[in-house]
């Protein structure tokens, strides 16, 4: 198991950030999805935790198996999701992804807010994260996938109107006010011999590059979210939830993808073997109406928070 804890900065509050990160979630997975891919969101309703409280519980399936590298499509079906579970308990939050015919593949991210620059070296208040596995990202310095640069959403050209806020400058997380940061510890594993390091180096890159797009566009549309309501924050997140469902649930050619299988590539008798030797087990890919249910719950936020 491979465990880093990110600490991204934002020049905005946590009570700012509230709607920002449900804004910003939802426009993100419309941005993303097309196609046949992207989040499809199965669930979004109130739910509450014995010992957090009231929150919101989603669930999700992220279709990307484009997105993957050639080595791991070897063994992954051509089409399938992962299962993602946020439970939104904010400022705490706690993301669950899971694959139903990979019992041995797990990530959680446990995400924490607060109104720092990233100081508190013991924010989940148990033990703390050793300093070799904290990572802190800049949303102004840190690359990005050059895909997904847009300029309307560099920090370094950024100014927003409401707030005043912006451009951010060198060095911004020492001196600028307001700021928070975002605490997020992530977990993952893949235990499947000679694929578990390089799974687990790929799922944190990406991660990664996650964080910092979804924090990037957070506070590049600060002047489309701020002064909304938690209310109105819901009503846009239900209507761009039902146009990211119906982008996701059409391919290229716009006809419905609703009736595909959920896992089109057979499985030939060498691949069998070699994914048993690898401890993977490929019953749910024979029998359909086993795939949708997680047969190892873990936990971990599609979606960048």
């Amino acid at each position: 198991m491979l465990l880093k804890e990110y600490r991204i900065c934002m020049p905005l509050t946590v009570e700012e950030y509230r709607i920002g990160q449900l804004y910003m979630i939802s426009k993100h997975s419309c941005k993303q999805s097309g196609g046949g891919e992207g989040v499809e969101v199965i669930k979004n309703e109130p739910d509450t935790h014995p010992q957090h409280g009231q929150g919101q519980l989603t669930e999700k399936r992220i279709y990307l198996n484009s997105k993957l590298p050639s080595w791991a499509k070897a063994f992954v079906p051509r089409f399938f999701y992962l299962t993602e579970k946020a439970w939104n308990f904010y400022p705490y939050t706690i993301t669950e992804y899971s694959i139903s015919y990979l019992p041995k593949f797990s990530i959680r991210i446990e995400t924490r807010f607060e109104n720092n620059n990233g100081n508190n070296n013991n924010v989940f208040e148990d033990t703390p994260t050793p300093a070799e596995n904290v990572i802190f990202l800049d949303i102004l310095s840190d690359p990005i996938p050059e895909k997904h640069y847009e300029e309307s959403e560099d920090p370094g050209r950024w100014h927003s109107s409401k707030t005043g806020r912006g451009p951010l400058d060198k060095g911004w997380r020492d001196d600028h006010k307001p700021i928070m940061c975002s605490y997020k510890r992530v977990q993952c594993s893949f235990e499947v011999y000679g694929f578990q390091t390089k799974t687990e180096e790929f799922i944190h890159k990406n991660i990664r590059d996650i964080l910092l797009v979804g924090h990037r566009q957070a506070v590049a549309w600060t002047d489309e979210w701020h002064g909304l309501s938690l209310e109105e924050v819901r009503e846009y997140e239900q209507a761009m939830q039902e146009k990211t469902n119906s982008k996701v649930k059409s391919n290229n050619t716009g006809s419905p993808a609703a009736s595909r299988p959920l896992f089109s590539r057979s499985i030939s008798v060498t691949d069998e073997r070699s994914l048993k030797k690898m401890g993977v087990t490929t019953a749910a890919m024979s029998d359909p109406s086993l795939s949708s249910v997680p047969q190892s719950p873990m936990r971990l936020n599609s979606t960048p928070e």
